[in-house]
């Protein structure tokens, strides 16, 4: 239809869709923001918050797992390594499963499936074995991360799409917190019971089967008109109605297949999407996975080591609220080049920090600014792709990210293993945000346009 419906249209009490064909996206500009998409939100934010906690838990038990199985610092680095090595695997499968079954029950069956390998690393025997299940709970619960940002964005009013996209994202140093407490408090049960207790967070399939619904474009381009309609009434809180002789449509320019994200106009930003997330992936991951190494080289205890790290988590939550907040004003690529800069300023700081003062300080800049850029290129990665590709774009972000991940703890490790100064170290990981702020800036706008 050409007649437009503006976002900032009064909304009556209820809206009807008048009958012919309306592009999904143009009816998210309608949907106003109900009790419903927050419910979703915090059912999704805990999806994200386990998925960090998942990929946390293993760095903070490594020193109690190198101490049963008397594991070197490459080994250590390699068993860290496991997980993403399996979500590397596992990533461009989820992406491409989420658009045949659904986001919804993607994102089910990852967290299911996750809570059972991972319990049974638990009752690992020996290093081996405790490698193989860590790496197939990765391919598990890669699934999570994939789809999860795409469903949110999917369900969302377009005006509201990138700030709580944004909040979704400050999962992460909750999880951050959860997996650091629960390590702290199950310490003296050894590691094993830690890995127990995370490997719970598999039963929160129950909460996102139950509480979250099916995304309307996703519905849309299956040809699930009646399922589609009623899912956006459910959302609308049933002030957006779609009579049945209206067809909701997507994007269908594209068919979904792998090779459809590097051809066309999709090529050049598929490469630097990827790219961008293989450089801020290593730039962040990098320092995270050894930092309560790096810290002990400054004289921190363990426990020290771990207090800091629940100190920078906190820092963290502010970022995502200023990120939020200004990506709706500014847009996604002022934000995000504007906080790596910053990143990039903090971590020289905190590379070369002459006193325990500064270390605190340029490290708590650095969660602060990262994170809050981590948050809007989650927002920012899903709107560069029509609906048929949107978990399959994820799914290759994903993807990059997990080859950093796979090979920064090693290299770090063999970095710290053979005698690297805190400063050498710290100072090459810094160079990986720099790169990405350069990437970053030839990414296309997305702020306030709608999904297709």
């Amino acid at each position: 239809m050409s007649e437009h419906y503006s976002s900032q249209q009064p909304m009556h009490p209820e809206q009807s869709i008048p009958a012919g064909t309306r592009k999904v996206g143009d009816v998210f500009r309608d949907v106003p923001l109900t009790r419903t998409h927050l419910q979703c939100c915090l059912v999704l934010f805990f999806v994200f918050a386990i998925e960090a906690w998942e990929m946390m838990i293993i760095v903070y038990t490594a020193p109690l797992i190198a101490a049963e199985f008397s594991l070197d610092a490459l080994a250590v680095g390699n068993l860290i390594g496991a997980m993403f090595i399996g979500m590397l695997l596992g990533a461009v499968a989820w992406g491409k499963l989420a658009e045949r079954i659904g986001r919804k029950r993607a994102i089910a069956w990852s967290l299911a499936t996750y809570g059972v390998i991972s319990l049974a690393s638990a009752f690992a025997p020996d290093y081996s074995t405790l490698y193989a299940l860590r790496l197939l709970s990765g391919v598990a619960a890669v699934g999570m991360m994939v789809v999860t940002f795409a469903h949110f964005q999917e369900l969302l009013p377009v005006r509201h799409r990138g700030a709580l996209t944004v909040y979704l994202a400050s999962g992460w140093p909750i999880g951050m917190l959860l997996a650091l407490g629960a390590t702290v408090w199950l310490l003296p049960y050894g590691w094993r019971a830690i890995i127990v207790l995370s490997s719970l967070g598999g039963l929160w399939a129950i909460a996102v089967a139950r509480w979250v619904p099916e995304s309307p474009y996703w519905l849309a381009s299956a040809g699930r008109q009646r399922d589609a309609k009623a899912a956006i009434s459910v959302l609308s809180g049933g002030r957006v109605q779609i009579p049945d002789d209206c067809e909701l449509e997507v994007d269908r320019t594209t068919s979904g297949r792998q090779r459809e994200l590097f051809s066309g106009a999709l090529f050049k930003v598929s490469m630097l999407q990827i790219t961008v997330n293989f450089t801020f992936s290593w730039g962040y991951w990098g320092l995270q996975t050894w930092l309560p190494t790096l810290l002990q080289q400054r004289g921190l205890s363990l426990p020290q080591s771990y207090g800091f790290i629940a100190l920078s988590a906190l820092c963290m939550i502010p970022g995502y609220m200023a990120a939020s907040y200004l990506t709706g004003r500014f847009g996604r690529k002022k934000v995000i080049v504007s906080f790596i800069s910053a990143s990039v300023l903090a971590g020289y700081g905190f590379a070369n920090a002459q006193s325990l003062e500064m270390l605190y300080l340029s490290n708590f800049a650095l969660a602060f600014f990262s994170l809050g850029a981590w948050g809007v290129w989650g927002a920012w990665i899903g709107e560069l792709y029509p609906t048929s590709l949107r978990t399959v774009g994820y799914g290759w972000a994903i993807f990059a990210q997990r080859v950093a991940n796979v090979l920064a703890p090693s290299l770090i490790g063999a970095l710290i293993a053979y005698g690297s100064s805190f400063n050498v170290t710290t100072t090459i990981i810094n160079a990986f945000l720099l790169v990405t702020v350069i990437l970053a800036a030839f990414m296309p706008e997305t702020e306030g346009e709608v999904l297709r």
